[in-house]
């Protein structure tokens, strides 16, 4: 008999697995316990942006013609205990206000309310990010005969439905390798592990140390990109030279090497911070110093692309200064506005005095949640015009497609700053413009 599905969340993580695993072949029945959540994904939308999601929930989503059928969503535990085989835990694990460490509430809630319910011989599977040793401690709140597996998340936003449907890899943290976990998470990947996704068995610390390894590999290699591009603008270097040079390196790549304002989101940061907290309370904090400092280089970014705007507007004051800004989201391909380097600088902008107007494809809504003090525009041109300069933040595909002559034409002064390393700056300088990037030579 085909197994069953259920997944426990329905953010970003766990609508976006709902739907693959539905696509994949299987019956799903999604939960949530915000019911308006629950309402707006059984009619086939989500509540954030993800290219192709909403169209692969359509597709599967009950009640909605032509769909398969063949996925569902809950508010009952109940139901949600009776229909499955196989549990998926999706649920956020957020940074702790006020601390590095990570925030296991939402996670314990969920496995508390499903050992209520899970029924023998089921299998549960992990696929939050938490701290190492807490896959051990949550199975011991799970009843004798359900198992549990720990099965990490790599999902990059913008990519989410290729990266489920076709991951790079898929890691399975186990207690008994080649036991019933393990074969059962065979049969529900065996459609990408048969297209060629490698299936990696491990212990339940290596599994759940995988994804906080990677990210803070990630986190390391985009600070010190960002460090050498401070190196560069002191010593009149160029960083994207510098990292086309390097990236042909093999043992190094071209990957992750473009130098800006840094990275955010709701992973990476939180992710190292929670990493170090981690190892501070298994007494391994040293081997994570380093960390500390990638961290601070990568803050430190968007303190110099403040310091660069007010190097162009005159050195003193932003007080009555106009300055577009070009993004809110933490990258391009989302709606996503949590630490957002783009949000955060104009932010700081706007608290000492400049009249800020943002605009983004499509964080507008959430930006406007956050920073209600910003202005906005709806369209790059509006948000451009009689500008004194423009900040280029989220490399969005719609910003480097621009018309640098089309802007020329309604800012106050055509001077623009590349945060992102993305632009031809040839191009804008053709058309008239200032052009400066962060790392680069000034012309």
């Amino acid at each position: 008999m085909a197994l069953k599905i259920t997944v426990i969340g329905t953010g970003y993580l766990g609508a976006t697995h709902a739907a693959a695993m539905a696509e994949l072949g299987f019956e799903v029945l999604g939960l949530d316990v915000v019911p308006e959540k629950i309402e707006l994904l059984s009619s086939g939308r989500v509540p954030m942006y993800e290219p192709g999601l909403e169209d692969l929930l359509a597709k599967h989503v009950a009640g909605i013609e032509g769909s398969s059928g063949r996925l569902r969503f809950t508010t009952s535990w109940e139901e949600v205990g009776a229909f499955g085989d196989v549990h998926f835990v999706c649920v956020n694990t957020p940074q702790k206000h006020g601390e590095y460490a990570c925030d296991m509430s939402y996670v314990d809630a969920a496995f508390t309310s499903l050992a209520a319910v899970v029924r023998e011989g089921a299998l549960v599977v992990g696929k939050s990010t938490v701290p190492v040793g807490s896959a051990e401690r949550l199975a011991g709140l799970l009843p004798e005969g359900v198992d549990l597996a720990w099965n990490p998340e790599f999902l990059r936003e913008g990519f989410a439905v290729q990266d489920t449907l076709r991951p790079d890899r898929i890691v399975v943290g186990v207690q008994d390798a080649g036991g019933r976990a393990e074969k059962t998470l065979r049969e529900v990947y065996a459609v990408p592990t048969g297209q060629g996704s490698p299936f990696v068995v491990t212990d339940f610390p290596t599994a759940e140390l995988v994804k906080t390894a990677a990210n803070s590999f990630l986190a390391t290699k985009i600070s010190f990109i960002n460090a050498m591009a401070e190196v560069c603008e002191a010593a009149g270097g160029d960083v994207v030279k510098l990292a086309e040079a390097i990236g042909h390196d093999d043992r190094i790549g071209a990957k992750f090497l473009r130098a800006g304002v840094g990275f955010g989101g709701g992973c990476l940061p939180k992710d190292i911070r929670a990493f170090m907290a981690r190892a501070g309370e298994l007494g391994v904090d040293q081997a994570l110093t380093f960390l500390r400092e990638i961290d601070s280089i990568n803050m430190r970014r968007r303190g110099q692309m403040v310091e660069m705007a007010r190097e162009v507007l005159g050195g003193s004051s932003f007080l009555g200064a106009r300055v577009a800004v070009l993004g809110a989201t933490f990258k391009p391909d989302s709606d996503d506005v949590r630490d957002s380097p783009a949000l955060n600088v104009a932010g700081q902008i706007h608290l000492q005095g400049g009249q800020v107007t943002v605009y983004d494809p499509k964080g507008m809504e959430n930006a406007r949640r956050l920073f209600p003090t910003l202005g906005y525009a709806d369209t790059a041109l509006d948000a451009v015009r009689g500008a004194d300069v423009v900040l280029h933040l989220t490399e969005w595909r719609e910003f480097r497609e621009l018309d640098p002559a089309e802007l020329a034409a309604v800012v106050s002064s055509p001077v623009i700053l590349d945060g992102r390393n993305a632009l031809d700056s040839e191009r804008w300088r053709a058309a008239g413009w200032t052009y400066r990037a962060m790392g680069r030579p000034r012309a």
